[in-house]
């Protein structure tokens, strides 16, 4: 796993944060102001940065994004923000921030958000093919194969499977899904997650094989390779 730098003025916040990433595996490092976490992350080695956009002490957690990016600082960092409009999520991205979380917030999404970041990381820039068990994607023709047989899939049924095994073995969230394929907030409960994943399964589901989607109660989605 990594080491996260978690930059929370809040210490009951931070307290519970850094007990979810313990327990999910990583090692966990705290500041608890914007100037302590900058130079934390400017001279410490992070595999990603948990930030809080309010933080006090002259240094909000925009500011301290903007100097990291300035330096040349380039550590995945999820920013964390009880402030929920459009604009304000687009102010963090655009200051350098790799994902925006709303709070409050679940913990199994906060760790599913940062097993993305972390895997981004490390992936090769240049993929061209995408592989689960005997799933694949070719990214340049944008077709789908399994056990070498084609599978038509319509636009969005793509992107969906594209998501989904960019993230092999990790829990995507329906939140995550539908920021990155529909590309809008999810903030009430609707079924067009599941309604889409079910037809993907349909179509890329081979009779008598294990299922290479499986539905993670309460959270989300995981595709992988049956063992």
């Amino acid at each position: 796993m990594a080491r996260i730098l978690i930059i929370e003025d809040d210490a009951g916040t931070a307290n519970e944060i850094a007990a979810a990433l313990t327990d999910h595996g990583h090692e966990v490092a705290a500041a608890g102001t914007g100037r302590d976490g900058l130079l934390r992350a400017a001279t410490e080695e992070f595999g990603a940065v948990v930030l809080d956009r309010m933080l006090p002490g002259g240094m909000d957690g925009l500011a301290v994004l903007a100097t990291l990016r300035a330096t040349g600082n380039e550590v995945p960092v999820l920013v964390l923000s009880a402030l929920s409009a459009v604009d304000e999520r687009v102010r963090g991205l655009k200051a350098g921030g790799d994902d925006y979380l709303t709070k409050p917030f679940e913990f199994l999404e906060l760790t599913a958000r940062l097993d993305v970041l972390l895997r981004r990381r490390t992936s090769p820039q240049r993929e061209t093919v995408l592989r689960v068990a005997d799933l694949e994607i070719d990214l340049l023709t944008q077709t789908v194969t399994r056990a070498g047989q084609s599978i038509e899939l319509l636009p969005r049924e793509y992107r969906l499977l594209e998501y989904l095994m960019r993230h092999p073995g990790q829990v995507v969230t329906r939140t995550m899904m539908f920021e990155e394929v529909w590309h809008y907030r999810y903030d009430e409960p609707t079924n067009v997650i599941d309604v889409h994943v079910s037809k993907l399964r349909r179509k890329i589901e081979i009779a008598g094989a294990p299922p290479l989607i499986q539905t993670v109660r309460g959270a989300g989605y995981i595709l992988h390779a049956p063992d």
